[in-house]
């Protein structure tokens, strides 16, 4: 829950961006680098904003530069900053159509780019472009924070295709990754890609003694096979956090 501003505060997007993502002031600092008293005069407006100041919270907190900038203002934010901050420097922007800024976005394995996905309903992710759904995921953020012990805007929500992880995981299983976790290390659950750059749900090991590094790709089925890759070969997503399964 956002805490109740004092009279005579100007709080700028910065700051609601922030509570609305539920992340102390000391958590940010941590994940932009930008300095605990330079955070406060930002959110206090005591600093003109501008996008370019805006740009390691957009990464931060999984809103975009226009909508700390706009707070209140631009669609999918809640909540108003204050009036009294004045008019700031940005253009007018579009409505962006993603699910909204406080949902954790879900692939959609069902859709097809080949079958003209739109562009409002996709994610980037390095080389890989991948459909999302029009509706996300809310979590409360003290199970984020301390069950998850994640940034929500990193999490991603996959679901699995297939039988390779069964009885793990099953087809229409979903899980929460950590997309900020990219390393095969603890050894555990990892969304990777495979040879077509699709999603896909294993369980990789760090083979320790190999030079170069290397890691075993494996199936909880028995029927799929085992692989062992060079680390360099591979492309993780985020390391499974925990499932959503329906019974």
């Amino acid at each position: 829950m956002a805490r109740k501003v004092g009279p005579g505060r100007q709080h700028t997007g910065v700051f609601y961006a922030r509570e609305a993502r539920g992340m102390t002031r000391s958590k940010l600092v941590e994940l932009t680098g930008v300095s605990k008293q330079q955070l406060s005069r930002l959110e206090n407006g005591l600093v003109r904003l501008r996008l370019d100041h805006l740009k390691p919270f957009a990464n931060a907190l999984n809103y975009t530069p226009e909508q700390i900038l706009l707070w209140g203002r631009y669609p999918g934010t809640t909540g108003n900053a204050d009036a009294s901050e004045g008019p700031q420097e940005g253009p007018s922007y579009q409505p962006q159509m993603n699910p909204p800024a406080n949902q954790v976005p879900e692939l959609d394995a069902r859709a097809g780019m080949i079958g003209g996905v739109p562009p409002r309903d996709v994610r980037t992710d390095g080389n890989h472009t991948d459909p999302i759904k029009s509706e996300g995921w809310v979590f409360p953020a003290g199970f984020v924070r301390e069950q998850l012990h994640a940034a929500a805007p990193q999490l991603l929500v996959v679901g699995a295709t297939g039988d390779s992880m069964a009885p793990t995981i099953g087809a229409g299983d979903r899980v929460i990754l950590d997309t900020a976790h990219r390393t095969p290390s603890p050894d555990g659950l990892y969304a990777i890609r495979d040879a077509i750059g699709g999603v896909v749900i294993k369980r990789l090991q760090l083979v320790r003694s190999s030079r170069p590094s290397r890691v075993k790709v494996i199936s909880d089925n028995p029927h799929h096979a085992t692989e062992e890759v060079p680390v360099s070969d591979l492309e993780i997503v985020g390391k499974v956090l925990c499932g959503l399964k329906l019974y």
